[in-house]
């Protein structure tokens, strides 16, 4: 390989579904889970002559308040463009989208700057797994799709799929698109070009067809790999403006078609849809000031009140059932210290049980946090809370009732505790003169014995000063 180093610049485009109850002109309902094919239709989405497109005025505002969200430009005003071309998941022979006047101009998100989001309608689902023939399912046809764009300011596969769960975390959090990628609520694509120019963009591919996040890294890293090569090989002819898809399977891309420019589509504004003038149909203002509390702000009162783990937050953040879990949590027990060691608790031990087995339930927010001020006032110590979050968890018990039913509230009797490590001490000599000469390690040894004779319920800081001295 050459010395020569090359530069990837990528940009997204995202299509998110809004969870609006009807579709984007018409009063179909809009329903992700529905299985049975071709029930949520009407004449207007199915393009049945003199048919007329009614706008669906929510599904605009949901787009507004992203735009809001992320210190977007919201046009004054907008209107719906006709984006033509021909497929049979497009009944009408063109997509209904905007072009020229998107109602949402630049921004901001997760450090990369936006370069519009507009708002269109889906196309129709085709089924290509039913062997030498297609189908196709016009229950998502005319579904309200929102679509977002980057500037071409990634430069790496990573930032890449940290910003595509970063708005999905934000429309969740908007309560505006659920963004199951799974489902097909939200399709991440990938404009990638590599050069060995910096002030120079290279040949831009579209990568398509991507089912997760993880994909959206592997499906980047992959393409500048492949771009890469080519270069290296004298044969960068050959990256041609395409449009690829993502193989899951065998974890590469392959080429699907020759990709389009936008004068390819004929845009021109839609004769049967009004224009918008935005300002005029929202106070902005308002919406603005009733957005919910957004991602990124969450996470800069976590670590202004609670002083957790930046991974910790994360957890809360992206969960929101989690995060409402811990801030009730937080509430009862008040004291900064429980605090902490109440997050430890949650994401190292509860979030691990929880997803081990279906059976175990999140316990209220009232017996965590005694179990957990228990812990914080030496009543327990770490083995015997853990061992009661497990059975809190099974059933929403009283903590210190089972910890007096098992015999767990940790001994803090010194004299107790004194004579239980001195019978460990007395009973291993051998150990006691491999500790002396030198091998410290060994005092965890003496530890487990004591904590072995106490049933686990003996202070293990105490004991490990107990025995220290008497290991002198």
């Amino acid at each position: 390989m050459s010395d020569t180093k090359y530069y990837p610049t990528i940009g997204l485009e995202i299509h998110a579904e809004l969870s609006t109850e009807t579709k984007m002109f018409c009063s179909c309902k809009n329903d992700s889970d529905e299985e049975r094919p071709n029930v949520n239709t009407c004449p207007v989405c199915m393009a049945h002559p003199g048919t007329l497109p009614v706008p669906n005025e929510k599904a605009i505002e949901n787009v507004v308040k992203v735009g809001l969200a992320v210190g977007g430009e919201i046009a004054n005003f907008s209107e719906f463009d006709r984006k033509n071309y021909f497929y049979p998941d497009i009944p009408k022979g063109y997509q209904i989208s905007q072009y020229k006047y998107p109602i949402v101009s630049g921004g901001e998100l997760a450090g990369v700057k936006l370069t519009r989001i507009h708002l269109e309608e889906d196309t129709a689902n085709s089924k290509h797994d039913r062997g030498n023939f297609s189908l196709v399912d016009f229950n998502r046809a005319g579904v309200p799709l929102m679509e977002l764009v980057t500037e071409p300011v990634i430069h790496d596969a990573e930032t890449a799929m940290k910003f595509a769960k970063e708005f999905r975390l934000l429309l969740q959090t908007l309560g505006v698109s659920h963004g199951n990628l799974e489902k097909g609520e939200m399709r991440v694509e990938l404009n990638i070009s590599i050069s060995p120019d910096p002030n120079v963009f290279g040949t831009k591919v579209e990568v398509k067809n991507i089912g997760s996040f993880s994909a959206v890294g592997k499906a980047a890293a992959f393409e500048i790999e492949r771009m890469i090569d080519l270069y290296e090989a004298g044969r960068q002819d050959e990256i041609v403006q395409e449009t690829r898809g993502w193989d899951d399977v065998k974890q590469g891309t392959y080429s699907q078609r020759k990709k389009e420019n936008s004068n390819d589509y004929r845009y021109f504004p839609d004769p049967d849809i009004p224009k918008f003038q935005l300002h005029d149909m929202f106070n902005l203002d308002e919406m603005k000031k009733n957005l919910p509390e957004l991602p990124w702000q969450k996470r800069d009162r976590y670590k202004k009140d609670y002083g957790i783990k930046d991974e910790d937050i994360e957890s809360y953040v992206v969960d929101q059932t989690l995060g409402n879990f811990f801030e009730s949590v937080c509430k009862i027990l008040g004291n900064p210290e429980s605090i902490k060691i109440a997050s430890n608790y949650v994401t190292s031990d509860m979030v691990g049980l929880l997803a081990k087995d279906e059976a175990l339930k999140m316990p209220s927010p009232e017996t965590f946090a005694k179990l957990i001020a228990m812990n914080a006032d030496a009543k327990l110590n770490s083995r015997g809370t853990k061992d009661i979050l497990a059975m809190i968890l099974a059933a929403d018990s009283d903590p210190e009732a089972i910890a007096n039913e098992k015999g767990l509230i940790q001994q803090n009797d010194e004299g107790a505790l004194r004579a239980a490590a001195q019978k460990a001490v007395d009973a291993n000599p051998n150990v006691v003169a491999e500790y002396k000469a030198g091998k410290e390690s060994l005092l965890m040894f003496f530890v487990g014995q004591v904590m072995k004779e106490t049933k686990g319920s003996a202070n293990p800081a105490l004991v490990q000063t107990i025995l220290k001295e008497l290991l002198k």
